[in-house]
């Protein structure tokens, strides 16, 4: 059995992770480090919630430990993230692993004043995460030069790709030496990612631990069909009846968001609203308070879908299905990370059947259809599906769902997060039942 101490990794690496209580590593981190150590360009297929992040900033942080530097420090390993969310966690895990090295890392993002971060930067640090736009202006205005990068780390670059940052990608490509170490992280390989990877990576390593555009093991997953007007009252009946411990729930747009969340404010649930139309302030408050518990439901956008990487999140509510299957994928990538178990529910009214037949056609498998609920409206559920299905027929398909006390059985808990591999299928009580997977990320362009 591979453990970190079998990975050649240095040993404060190796005492920051005994002292996180994580002794072996997740298959990406398995198949990615060794490659890395040796100096290897390495291409990544794997969804958020892997410990993809580990598998590139230990390396990352073995080799910048290797060299020191008198006087200024310049920047030696660039991280490109698409959302200021994903960027600003990336950045706590460098903080969280370097440890004892000396090693300063940086993370820079718009929306925010950029005075701070520009005397930061003019201090010198060794790792710079940033998201694209903002790089591109602070190189514009002479605060950052990217002549000593080393370690070239694109993460979720599918993502980025969907947001259009193509062109942004391809200028800092352009800025950074020929001689340096690439790694490329995705959570699936369309042909633009494989053409993007042919620019840059050199005889590159692929490594891929779980099928594309799969779901993540160990996620129930379920349909509850009802009309749009009582989307709102079955969520909060659902959050009243369920064990819900912490619930992020999805809207297709800002507006609608903002409205969700008056309306579970009034209803007696502390929630908050994240998308792009928020201040990086309101939307790092609406975080630390999921953190913290201080906010048990999060409405997001897309936008928010990969930035999420908190623990405890035992629901994801599709209050909104998808205009796009494979956002379906990231979004309830939030909940069943590092081998927990997890649920996602997600909502169906009359005019959403073609969404849910793409997101079946994608993942391989229908989502468990849950009727006895008090707003079930059968004139919601898809034609192929209603031929099989009476109104008022209670269960259908392969099993019930709904909370402890309402009538199913959340999945139990499950290992600490990154301490070991996560476990496979596995069925529950009278729960949604059946295979499940799932995955991670979505998001709109605001930097």
């Amino acid at each position: 059995m591979t453990t970190f101490a079998s990975l050649d990794l240095i040993e404060p690496l190796q005492r920051a992770l005994k002292g996180l209580g994580y002794d072996k590593p997740t298959p990406i981190q398995e198949r990615a480090i060794p490659p890395l150590l040796d100096g290897r360009d390495v291409l990544g297929v794997a969804q958020t919630g892997t410990g993809k992040t580990a598998a590139f900033s230990l390396p990352v942080l073995q080799h910048l430990s290797s060299e020191k530097f008198r006087g200024k420090r310049p920047i030696r390993a660039l991280v490109l993230a698409p959302t200021r969310e994903l960027a600003a966690q990336v950045g706590e895990s460098f903080a969280t692993y370097s440890g004892t090295l000396d090693i300063k890392h940086y993370v820079i993002f718009g929306g925010v004043n950029q005075n701070p971060q520009v005397r930061t930067l003019q201090r010198g640090v060794d790792v710079l995460v940033a998201t694209p736009g903002r790089l591109l202006d602070l190189i514009g205005q002479g605060h950052i030069t990217l002549q000593h990068v080393e370690f070239l780390v694109l993460d979720e670059a599918d993502r980025m790709l969907d947001m259009g940052f193509i062109h942004d990608l391809r200028k800092i490509l352009k800025l950074l030496p020929d001689d340096r170490q690439n790694l490329l992280f995705s959570a699936t390989m369309p042909k633009t990612i494989a053409r993007l990877a042919e620019d840059f990576l050199t005889d590159p390593v692929q490594v891929e631990v779980a099928p594309q555009s799969t779901t993540v093991e160990r996620i129930e997953q379920q349909v509850m069909f009802t009309e749009k007007n009582n989307k709102r009252r079955l969520l909060a009946h659902l959050l009243g009846e369920l064990d819900v411990d912490r619930t992020i729930v999805f809207t297709r747009t800002k507006h609608g968001a903002n409205r969700l969340v008056k309306s579970l404010d009034s209803d007696g649930f502390t929630a908050a609203a994240i998308h792009g139309n928020k201040s990086q302030n309101a939307r790092t408050k609406a975080l630390e308070g999921f953190k913290n518990g201080t906010i048990k439901v999060l409405v997001a956008t897309d936008v928010a879908s990969r930035g999420i990487d908190i623990e405890g999140v035992s629901h994801v509510f599709n209050y909104d299905l998808p205009n796009e299957s494979e956002s379906y994928v990231h979004r309830i990538g939030r909940t069943g990370r590092a081998g927990r178990d997890g649920m996602a529910i997600s909502f169906c009214d009359d005019s959403e059947g073609g969404y849910l037949r793409d997101i079946e056609r994608l993942i391989g498998l229908p989502l468990t259809p849950v009727m006895d609920q008090p707003y079930h409206w059968h004139d919601a559920i898809p034609d192929q599906r209603a031929s099989g299905m009476k109104p008022g027929s209670g269960h259908a398909g392969r099993g019930g769902g709904g909370g402890r006390r309402g009538g199913g059985g959340r999945p139990g808990g499950g290992g600490r997060p990154g301490g070991g591999r996560p476990g496979g299928p596995r069925r529950s009580g009278g729960g949604g039942g059946g295979q499940r997977r799932g995955g991670g990320g979505g998001g709109q362009r605001r930097r």
